[in-house]
């Protein structure tokens, strides 16, 4: 299956370590190489980079690794397809307008009879069920909540709810944001850490590289790393429940 990485902070960063070692996996340190993708919120905006060559390959990927672009919200994908030819309408983050804010959104795993009716304006442009999911999360929310965006506490409400139905069809990680809330739910594997003052230095677990954030933070800063296995193995990495879905806001997880 495919691997997700996200980031959520309270001021915006660079995601360069963490997409490093990510990266390495598409291809290289494990068989995730049909295509890969990256999403950064920038204000009202998204940069978006997708590609369907391996991340160890694309010479994309290389300038996402060499170019330290900020933002407070980001999500990347390796995929290893199941459902979809290797194409680049099928890599993942898809994006999508809702409320007047663009919508990014990943998935790791494999729905099974999922066909719903998508009777919106949200169609999928390819051919993954992961796309298909996408469209109908967005299209079950502006009908629950019409031309307003809901307070985040009903919106993730319901996402919980939308997801857990997802998710009777098969694996359902996946991660969705909208710029101001990074929301991740877990079927089967996700961890996430929160880096906050004081800093330490952390060390790839798929690449020769450390980093002493000590040295490049200030002490208000706060980022959580939200990824399908852990990318550090000198840290300590908190596992998401089967079925649970967290909503990170500002760096951190919060409770809702």
């Amino acid at each position: 299956m495919c691997q997700l990485l996200g980031m959520n902070c309270n001021v915006p960063t660079d995601i360069v370590f963490s997409f490093t070692g990510f990266a390495t996996r598409g291809g290289r340190t494990d068989e995730h190489k049909d295509g890969w993708g990256i999403a950064f919120f920038e204000g009202a905006g998204v940069r978006h980079f997708v590609d369907y060559e391996s991340a160890v390959a694309s010479p994309i990927a290389e300038l996402i690794k060499r170019c330290p672009i900020k933002s407070k919200n980001v999500i990347a994908h390796i995929r290893k397809a199941t459902q979809g030819r290797i194409a680049l309408e099928n890599c993942h983050p898809f994006v999508r307008e809702l409320w007047g804010r663009y919508w990014v959104f990943a998935h790791n795993g494999d729905l099974k009879d999922f066909a719903p009716e998508l009777n919106g304006a949200f169609r999928p442009v390819g051919t993954t069920d992961s796309e298909q999911a996408f469209c109908y999360l967005l299209q079950e929310l502006r009908r629950r909540f019409g031309d307003t965006h809901p307070p985040l506490e009903a919106l993730t409400a319901a996402l919980r709810e939308l997801a857990a139905d997802i998710a009777r069809h098969g694996t359902f990680n996946m991660m969705l944001s909208d710029g101001t809330a990074l929301f991740a739910h877990c079927s089967t594997h996700l961890h996430y850490i929160v880096r906050q003052y004081p800093f330490t230095t952390a060390k790839l677990s798929d690449e020769d590289l450390s980093v002493d954030f000590a040295q490049v933070t200030t002490p208000r800063d706060r980022v959580a790393i939200i990824v399908t296995a852990p990318l550090t193995n000198n840290e300590t990495w908190t596992q998401f429940g089967s079925g649970e879905l967290k909503v990170f806001v500002e760096g951190e997880p919060v409770s809702l």
